[in-house]
């Protein structure tokens, strides 16, 4: 396929209209439909003819402010008082477990249930202390008194609600019930949960009123839920993930939580596959799966950053069937990525009709190395098990870099923790009462 002309990278004063859109969240046609009605109208950058956004035509837009008044340098300059315990479930291949060790944490205990997954955290950290098997049959209660922070990613299933108090109980038969037993089993001082966007939404909300409930009924009070896009930092994609971080009540008041600050900049599939801020060399050759003849012709025409709108109608028509008719913009399938934006959130398959993740350049599923660099695995980072199986293993990563980002942000909470732990008891002061346990029936 031809390479297309694409609009130089952004300097610190001007952005193209792709960033816009990324930064702000927004559709092009958002931006366009702005541009028509005088609402936000981009201008001629000089020397060609690209039309681009002058930074202080965005001000105003709370994402801009945040990205111009960002810490980034100053919060990659804290280092944890001492070497922070933690104990990680769900851990996968190890992408947030990755992202907490380079901020300083150090891994007490992984818990996963898959064996390729497994592997591959024994084959990359040998002294990590990897229990692989199913989380209702591991026991944590040795570690108590030893966990600073219980981190995982829990899988998110439906929970049952008639005539119920949303309470610890009520979410037993879910792998919830698992975290938050393992809780109790060992008191960690500060919860990470991280989860998809949509549990937000799951089930109106109850899913996430439950988990809410159950952890204030263990005796943590939760001092920060946001959804983060990793595009925001220094991860070359789209993804979204929701954190909720608690901390036990009888610290909560030496408790002092803020949020990574985003990176200057948003990285693209440029800074993912080639040499420069993100990494040294270009992405090395590894191994990845082809389209079938039919699905590489139809590829074949699809300009990068576009998808099958961008096809003649007879081959959108013939490609789509019954999809075709259907609403919404189904902006997956077809889908080439451009060396200009980040990449769009990948998949456990690259090459699926309703996740196609197509090379900027070259008509193919993205290969295992370049799905691993756009979720910043470094390029030592080896994967166990089949092709199929490494896909699916860094397609349900936390981004390494998103991982490091909220560690740091760990970090300076628990260097607060230290701190007020380190004052003179006031005289006369009234205990804590510590005693409250949740009898469980297991």
């Amino acid at each position: 396929m031809t390479k297309v002309d694409t609009p130089p990278s952004s300097t610190v004063n001007y952005y193209s209209m792709a960033q816009v859109a990324d930064i702000l969240g927004v559709s092009k046609e958002t931006l366009r439909r702005w541009d028509r009605s005088g609402q936000l109208v981009p201008q001629r950058h000089s020397g060609n003819n690209y039309r681009v956004y002058h930074r202080s035509q965005l001000m105003g837009f709370e994402q801009v402010q945040r990205l111009c008044s960002s810490k980034w340098d100053q919060e990659l300059e804290v280092d944890p008082q001492r070497p922070f315990q933690v104990l990680e479930l769900f851990a996968g291949c190890g992408g947030l477990a990755l992202g907490l060790e380079q901020a300083g944490f150090r891994a007490l205990m992984l818990n996963e249930l898959q064996p390729d997954a497994c592997a591959t955290l024994r084959r990359n950290r040998s002294q990590w202390n990897v229990v692989e098997g199913d989380i209702s049959g591991v026991d944590f209660s040795h570690l108590r008194g030893d966990v600073d922070l219980l981190s995982g990613g829990f899988p998110c299933q439906a929970f049952s609600y008639a005539g119920k108090k949303l309470g610890f109980e009520d979410t037993r038969g879910t792998l919830f019930f698992e975290y938050a037993r393992a809780v109790q089993e060992t008191r960690p001082k500060v919860l990470l949960a991280e989860n998809v966007r949509g549990l937000l939404n799951h089930d109106q909300g109850r899913t996430l009123d439950a988990i809410t409930a159950v952890i204030d009924e263990l005796g943590y009070a939760l001092i920060g839920s946001r959804v983060l896009k990793a595009m925001f930092y220094q991860v070359p994609q789209k993804r979204e993930r929701l954190f909720l971080v608690a901390v036990r009540k009888d610290l909560v008041d030496g408790a002092h939580f803020e949020w990574p600050s985003p990176y200057h900049r948003i990285m693209t599939m440029r800074d993912a596959l080639k040499a420069g801020d993100l990494y040294a060399d270009d992405v090395p050759l590894s191994s990845g799966q082809s389209y079938p003849p039919a699905k590489r012709a139809v590829l074949a025409m699809v300009p990068p950053g576009e998808y099958w709108k961008a096809l003649p109608e007879d081959v959108q028509r013939e490609y789509m069937k019954k999809s075709f008719f259907l609403g919404g913009g189904k902006t997956g399938m077809a889908r080439r990525l451009s060396w200009d934006e980040p990449s769009l959130t990948l998949t456990c398959a690259p090459a699926q009709k309703q996740t196609e993740r197509c090379h900027p350049d070259e008509t193919r599923p993205l290969t295992v190395r370049e799905y691993a660099r756009i979720q910043t695995f470094p390029d030592g980072w080896q994967f166990s098990g089949s092709v199929t199986s490494q896909y699916r293993q860094i397609g349900n990563a936390v981004p390494v870099n998103l991982g490091y980002a909220v560690g740091r942000s760990l970090v300076r909470l628990f260097n607060a923790l230290e701190a007020h732990d380190q004052q003179p008891t006031v005289a006369n002061s009234e205990p804590l009462d510590h005693s409250r346990q949740l009898v469980l029936n297991i």
